[in-house]
């Protein structure tokens, strides 16, 4: 039981960031000031892809981890789970993280979070 609680945290931290991402969406864009339409549509999507990404990995965690944990592929998304979320923790260091405001700063710290929490849980 315990170790579902590392999971269910980790999936929920996941989610929970995921949302988060979708609200601002609009005022990052504007954000940019002046650019092209073109320019707009593709921040949009890359800034709503991340949310639904982080989403889509906090469900399915939650999910497997309902649904029973004890099997190859439960662990096969728990380990998959956990290393995008290194990815994203690594590119967001490197990227997010420059950046002179504090949710972005908060990216690599709650990925690599709940990448360990999914890690440990497993």
């Amino acid at each position: 039981m315990p170790d579902q609680l590392l999971l269910y945290i980790g999936a929920t931290i996941t989610f929970l960031w995921g949302v988060a991402h979708l609200f601002p969406t609009a005022s990052i864009v504007k954000g940019f000031g002046e650019i092209t339409a073109d320019n707009k549509n593709i921040i949009t999507m890359e800034w709503i892809i991340e949310g639904v990404a982080l989403i889509f990995i906090g469900v399915v965690v939650a999910g497997v981890t309902f649904i029973g944990a004890d099997n190859n592929v439960s662990a096969f998304i728990y380990l998959a789970s956990s290393s995008l979320l290194i990815v994203l923790a690594i590119i967001s260091l490197f990227t997010g993280f420059k950046v002179n405001f504090f949710p972005f700063k908060l990216c690599p710290v709650l990925f690599t979070l709940s990448a360990i929490l999914i890690f440990l849980g497993y």
